[in-house]
């Protein structure tokens, strides 16, 4: 599942940037759709949040970021077996980390912030014991997520499909 250069590429964010000056131009073309602009129930976007992500795998692509530009991308699948808020802004997640012979479930507890109705999974300078110290940010935005990520000197760009596991599983299965 993670690949030693870039495990921490799972909680890794791109930040959601709005255009003022479109909204100057013209306040109803830059008006949030389907509602968007109305109060927020933060406890009904968390209790989604954590139903999405727990059982579901995160199946995409990551480049790597050189000096001399970027590496093709290569493909990608996370499983996150659980996803349960701890308290405030922290979330416990439950993730199954698989390569060469490991495949063990390792909890994390990660920082996740709100733009809105967009969660942002966050990490800073966090070891993980026997794969090393990751930085990243990961946005998730309906069925799909993207962000960055960080390894030491190493780091890129990730970006993907959220699924339940057992839709991942069956997917795969059909692509052999």
């Amino acid at each position: 599942m993670w690949k030693q250069s870039g495990p921490a590429r799972l909680a890794a964010v791109l930040a959601i940037l709005f255009s003022a000056a479109r909204a100057a131009d013209d306040p109803q073309k830059s008006a949030p759709p389907n509602g968007a602009d109305q109060p927020v129930d933060q406890a009904a976007l968390e209790k989604a949040f954590a139903e999405k992500l727990s059982g579901a795998v995160f199946a995409g692509s990551y480049s790597v970021t050189t000096a001399e530009g970027e590496k093709p991308a290569q493909m990608e699948k996370y499983t996150i077996a659980k996803v349960s808020k701890v308290k405030d802004e922290q979330w416990l997640f439950m993730a199954r980390i698989e390569y060469g012979k490991n495949n063990v479930l390792v909890p994390m507890t990660l920082q996740v912030k709100w733009a809105g109705d967009t969660p942002v999974i966050t990490l800073t300078d966090l070891t993980i014991p026997g794969l090393g110290t990751f930085t990243s940010r990961v946005m998730i935005y309906g069925a799909r997520y993207a962000g960055t990520w960080q390894h030491g000197k190493t780091g890129g760009h990730l970006w993907g499909r959220v699924e339940k596991a057992a839709a991942a599983e069956e997917k795969a299965k059909e692509e052999k």
